[in-house]
């Protein structure tokens, strides 16, 4: 794959990357290193993107990355989140923070729904599940923030 090609899928796709990865890992700095991570995969290797199809590969290889990141470390030491990485909105911080601190299985659902726009079906083709465990957890997490929040 070209050096202009990568750059533009950079530009277009690299927030959703960093998005995703911090989903998974909650360390910008990890995070970070995943989004230079998965675009130098794309400029070494012999990947074949097709059109149309960008989000989705960007999207699973991210998740692929991020799972044998944590499969590697069994005890994964993780970092508080700093106030100053932040990127969500002051009034958005603590429900950014309240989502950080879900489990995995919920808080990787809602950042792919929510933040992300993937449907249900595509989620569930991405993490190996059914449609009705990714509404589940969706259902779950939701119900989660509201009794944090005391609202919807």
């Amino acid at each position: 794959m070209g050096q202009e090609t990568v750059l533009n899928l950079f530009d277009r796709f690299s927030d959703m990357v960093y998005r995703i990865a911090l989903s998974y890992l909650r360390s910008p700095q990890e995070a970070e290193d995943v989004v230079q991570t998965v675009f130098l995969k794309l400029l070494e290797g012999g990947i074949t993107i097709f059109p149309g199809k960008e989000r989705a590969f960007l999207t699973k290889l991210t998740i692929n990355h991020c799972k044998n990141l944590l499969s590697r470390a069994k005890r994964h030491e993780q970092t508080e989140l700093d106030e100053t990485m932040l990127q969500a909105q002051p009034e958005d911080r603590e429900l950014f923070l309240a989502i950080m601190e879900l489990p995995e299985k919920y808080r990787v659902v809602l950042s792919l729904h929510y933040l992300e726009g993937y449907t249900l079906r595509e989620i569930a083709e991405f993490l190996h599940i059914g449609i009705s465990a990714v509404s589940m957890r969706l259902h779950r997490a939701k119900n989660i923030l509201k009794d944090q929040f005391g609202r919807d």
